[in-house]
Parts: structure tokens; C-alpha cells; sequence
């Protein structure tokens, strides 16, 4: 029996970035806020971490200083997936040897991989290291879909133990759920539907919104955890407007932009990601200031 990476919620840090490199002591600051607030998983390099936009070098020094300032407190996952497979590859050894506990994964955009070239792509990542490997299931971002069928089969390889699953088909978790092995984990890739996916068995969120309110999303997976789904459902509910800002524009614009209006330094943007046009900054800053955060 395959053990889960984690429980709970698992944050999907922002990179802060200062002119041209990663501001690692900006960055040090908000793991430290993360793990005081209860955080369960730092989940380091992903989509809100801009990742698309770090070098190769970048990535290993920021999953180094990751995995240093955590200090085993809580698990670290490192997203090293990439729509070049050799690529990938390289990316997931890096981070297996900086100390990632675990690996995020995200399909192959772009180029948009059959069910057969994703089975393919994913088995020659998961042969490569020997984390545990969660692939990422984002189509929107991506333009291409895991199916619950290849989860099934992805799901007999000893290193891939789980999804992120980030489609927002609730039917498709209920098939992924019902195909797949006890021991593959599901997470909510969607901040909005963490209780329906905990409802079908899910373990938690992968959480852009954990950024900025760490304890309350943190709160929310335990309540699932423990059964309580009135209550969770009431807590989703109540969160549904500040995670509707944060998505107002491409991720991580709101959320970058939240955390420095709450005064914790989110840092720089990098072209393509830029600020918020002037009525969305406005937006956001409502949002926050209604749940007390400014």
C-alpha cells in the first residue's frame, strides 16, 4: 500500500521575483508564514509559481531553498513537468537530488499528447526517479485532458501514486476514483471544489488560494478529513467570492497582487505575467478587505 504524499493543503507558493533572479529571502518568509498557518505540502515551481517562465537553474536553486528553509516540517513538492518528455526528465532528477519529497507533473501543452503519448510520457518520467510522481490534470491551461482510463493505467506504476486534478468534471474524479487502485490519490486542483472532490475520496487541495489564507483552506481540508461536510460546505461556500478574485485574471496575477496589498512581498511578475488592469486591482482589494485581510 502506497502511502499519500500528503493530506490537507498543500499550497502552491508564488515565485517572488526581484528584477532578474528569485528573491529566496522573500520566498523564505512566505514558507515560514505558510507552515505557522498550518499548511500541510509546499508545492514549489508549479503554474503560480511561474515556472514556465524560470531557467532551468533557477527551478533546482528555488527547490533547493525550498526544501532547506522546510526543513522536513512539512513535504515538499516540486513541479518538474514540462511538454518536452527528455526534458521532463532532467527537470524531476534535478528535483529528486535537490530533495523534493514528491514530483508534480503537468500534462504536455501545446503539443497535446494522445492518452497513448501521455501513458508514454508519464512512464518514462516516473522509470527516471524514484519519487512518488502526482500528475496534473489542467486542460484549460493545457488543451489536453487525462482520462480516467489512463489514470488507471498510469496508476500501476509503482512512483505514480496520484492526480491533481484541476479539470472540473466531478464525473470524471468519480470514474478516476472507481477505476484506480486505493492507493491513488486524489487532490482538487480548483479551489472551489475542494468539498465535492473530498466527498468522492479526495485527500486535500493543491491551493492558489492557501496563498493568502492559509489557515482557513487548511481548516477547510480538515473539516472534509474528519467527515464534517455541513460545515465544509458552509466554510466553501463562504470563500466563494475572494476565490472568484483570485481568478479574475491568469494565475498568479490576482494572487501575487493579493499578497503584496496584504503587505507580504510576492515580488515581481515576469513578461508574459504582468499587473492587473486598474478595475481588477480594484476588485481584488475589495475582495480582501471584505474577509478582514487588508
Amino acid at each position: 500500500m502506497r502511502e499519500a504524499v500528503f493530506q490537507g493543503s498543500g499550497v502552491a507558493i508564488v515565485t517572488p521575483f526581484h528584477g532578474d533572479s528569485v528573491d529566496l529571502p522573500a520566498l523564505g518568509a512566505l514558507i515560514d508564514w505558510q507552515i505557522e498557518q498550518h499548511t500541510d505540502a509546499v508545492v514549489i515551481c508549479g503554474t503560480t509559481g511561474e515556472s514556465a517562465v524560470m531557467t532551468d537553474a533557477e527551478k533546482r536553486r528555488t527547490i533547493e531553498y525550498c526544501v532547506e528553509r522546510v526543513n522536513g516540517r512539512v513535504p515538499v513538492i516540486a513541479g518538474s513537468g514540462t511538454n518536452d518528455t527528455a526534458h521532463a526528465v532532467r527537470l524531476s532528477r534535478d528535483a529528486e537530488s535537490a530533495g523534493a519529497d514528491a514530483l508534480l507533473l503537468v500534462t504536455p501543452y501545446y503539443n497535446k499528447a494522445t492518452q497513448k503519448g501521455l501513458i508514454a510520457h508519464y512512464r518514462a518520467i516516473a522509470d527516471s526517479v524514484s519519487r512518488p510522481c502526482i500528475l496534473y490534470n489542467v486542460p484549460s491551461r493545457t488543451g489536453v485532458n487525462i482520462t480516467p482510463e489512463t489514470c488507471a493505467e498510469l496508476a500501476k506504476h509503482e512512483n505514480i501514486t496520484g492526480i491533481k486534478e484541476a479539470s472540473g468534471n466531478l464525473g470524471a474524479v468519480q470514474d478516476i476514483k472507481r477505476l484506480c487502485p486505493e492507493d491513488f490519490y486524489i487532490w482538487s486542483g480548483n479551489d472551489d471544489q475542494i468539498v465535492p472532490i473530498c466527498a468522492y475520496g479526495g485527500l486535500g487541495v493543491i491551493s492558489v488560494l492557501a496563498n493568502i489564507m492559509p489557515a482557513e483552506i487548511h481548516d477547510l481540508t480538515r473539516l472534509c478529513l474528519d467527515n464534517n461536510f455541513i460545515a465544509a460546505g458552509k466554510k466553501q461556500i463562504d470563500l466563494k467570492l475572494l476565490c472568484d478574485a483570485m481568478f479574475c485574471e491568469v494565475n498568479p496575477i490576482p494572487v501575487k497582487t493579493a499578497l503584496n496589498l496584504m503587505g507580504r512581498n510576492a515580488g515581481d511578475f515576469r513578461l508574459p505575467m504582468c499587473p492587473p488592469d486598474a478595475a481588477h486591482e480594484e476588485l481584488i482589494r475589495r475582495a480582501l478587505a471584505s474577509y478582514h485581510l487588508i
